[in-house]
């Protein structure tokens, strides 16, 4: 009749509690040997490890120093867990309309950079593009705080040398006011190919009007 023993008392060195008498066992005359109690030959140590299948895989069940005499575990009792990944195909792009009049640019950027990320939705994935469409009106009455209005500095390059041109965002309001809003909000995603593919999906207007009525939006409130 072999005595069990747990696989954390033997990684500690326990050794089975008997009242009878210890013998050395496996390397008896050693120092450092295994006690045992008197009559018994040896150990037998029974675990189990299972391994979980992810996405599907079926999961299987390992024994380790198992008796001839002990039967394999029954089917209903493994395990199978599947790990939900979401997929480009199967997100529901849907479209929001945030109005900008009086708001403050940061509070208005990171709303529609939340939205065009996807991470308002359950099913946020970092590398699937599970986003929305943002349609952004009334960028032309936009809020700065503070004294960046005159401070702010909007950059650009032609490309040749010495083509650097600056322009306070006073300049830039008047001028091409939808610039405030696109370059905040673009700033805030991604530098990648998938960066860019979410911010195609954001539409800016200097007004209150656009095109996309037939795409029923929703309006979102700026907290």
């Amino acid at each position: 009749m072999s005595r069990r023993v747990s696989l954390s008392d033997v990684g500690r060195g326990a050794t089975p509690r008997s009242p009878s008498p210890l013998v050395r066992g496996g390397n008896r005359g050693r120092p450092g040997g295994t006690a045992y109690p008197r009559g018994v030959a040896g150990l037998t140590v029974l675990t189990t490890l299972r391994i979980i299948g992810v996405c599907g895989c079926r999961s299987s069940s390992v024994q380790i120093g198992m008796s001839p005499d002990r039967d394999l575990p029954a089917k209903d009792s493994l395990i199978t867990m599947r790990t939900f990944v979401a997929s480009a195909k199967s997100a529901d792009c849907r479209w929001h309309v945030i109005d900008a009049n009086g708001q403050v640019l940061g509070r208005v950027a990171t709303l529609a950079s939340k939205l065009l990320q996807g991470k308002h939705k359950p099913i946020y994935t970092p590398f699937i593009d599970t986003g929305d469409h943002v349609v952004v009106i009334n960028a032309g009455q936009v809020k700065l705080t503070g004294r960046k209005e005159d401070q702010k500095l909007y950059r650009r390059h032609s490309g040749y040398e010495g083509g650097l041109r600056e322009e306070r965002a006073t300049v830039v309001r008047k001028r091409q006011p939808i610039r405030l809003v696109e370059e905040a909000v673009r700033g805030m995603l991604p530098k990648t190919k998938m960066g860019s593919a979410m911010y195609r999906k954001l539409k800016v207007y200097a007004g209150s009007d656009h095109p996309h009525a037939a795409q029923q939006p929703r309006t979102i409130e700026v907290a």
